[in-house]
């Protein structure tokens, strides 16, 4: 699924608190509470243990547990930095905000017990993967699933798909999610199918599944072509982003120019404040050059730290849209 094609325009208007997150009830070891990731440990869920040595397992039995750390590959699988916080005499928790996490889809972890002992999860649950941590033996591992998509009442992208009165269930997977085909089931309602998600900026590709039938949005007439021949919708998410100039207010006119509006010279008027000037735009997630054009005079912006070259030996304001 490639090919991203810039079109459909979501703007939101800042950010926003995710109020939920679709996951299959029998996942183990965390869950998602709004933009907070608990990682959830209950003895009650393991027989056995193992250590790093062989990765030979023993009976859990009745060893008294003193400490438990997530360890995993988000912090290099140490087994002392994220302690855990007793619940009560079974369960351990720890929070750790969205925030914290890189974008990167999966991760693996596991408990360890008294710094020394990993808790040995059951191959039944759906979470579950073999470690493919080097010079480790540590049988199977949770597997920690980020999206960059999360159901939410108040989200800022809403699919519906009007009729298909008679299907069963109705499916929204695309780039977002890694086309994931359970995750994000829509709404049936009076008219169709619905879902509201929450999505960080950028340029996605998606499609509905109508009882494992893979479709194109018919009211959206943005797409492109995949490898399968057929068509893929595409949707832009957009934020408002500020841009100010502190200072200058001698200055007749100002223009904010870069790489979202082709370096236009005379578009973007920005607005004088008493502070200096300002101009709010929606972007696309990502990376964005820019400069000020200051009664003729181009500059960048001098409280932005953040500058890079352009490749033509001009260097340019960076602003990073997530």
């Amino acid at each position: 699924m490639n090919k991203l094609i810039l079109h459909i325009i979501i703007i939101i208007t800042g950010f926003v608190t995710f109020n939920s997150y679709a996951q299959k009830s029998d996942f183990k070891g965390y869950r998602i509470e709004g933009d907070t990731i608990v990682f959830a440990f209950d003895k009650r869920d393991y027989n056995k243990i193992s250590t790093d040595n062989y990765g030979l397992k023993r009976d859990f039995d009745d060893l008294d547990i003193e400490s438990v750390v997530v360890s995993g590959e988000f912090n290099n699988w140490s087994k002392d930095k994220w302690r855990m916080t007793k619940i009560d005499e079974n369960r351990y928790e720890l929070r750790k905000k969205i925030d914290d996490f890189t974008d990167e889809f999966t991760w693996e972890f596991k408990f360890v017990i008294n710094d020394y002992y990993w808790a040995e999860p059951s191959k039944s649950y759906p979470n579950i993967a073999k470690s493919t941590k080097d010079g480790m033996r540590l049988n199977n591992t949770y597997n920690l699933k980020m999206y960059t998509a999360y159901p939410s009442k108040d989200g800022n992208a809403y699919f519906k798909l009007k009729g298909y009165d008679d299907a069963k269930k109705v499916i929204v997977a695309g780039s977002f999610n890694k086309w994931d085909e359970e995750l994000f089931k829509m709404t049936k309602t009076k008219d169709g199918w619905e879902l509201t998600l929450q999505i960080k900026p950028g340029v996605y590709q998606y499609r509905f599944i109508v009882d494992g039938h893979w479709m194109e949005d018919p009211h959206n007439p943005h797409k492109t072509r995949n490898e399968f021949s057929e068509y893929n919708s595409v949707l832009d998410i957009k934020e408002y982003t500020a841009f100010k100039l502190r200072g200058y207010t001698n200055a007749q006119k100002v223009i904010l120019s870069g790489t979202f509006n082709n370096w236009n010279e005379h578009e973007l008027v920005m607005r004088k404040m008493d502070y200096g000037w300002k101009y709010v735009i929606p972007l696309t997630g990502g990376k964005h050059h820019y400069k000020f054009i200051v009664d003729g005079q181009w500059i960048v912006d001098p409280n932005n730290s953040v500058k890079e070259y352009d490749g033509e030996g001009h260097i340019n304001s960076v602003c990073m849209v997530k």
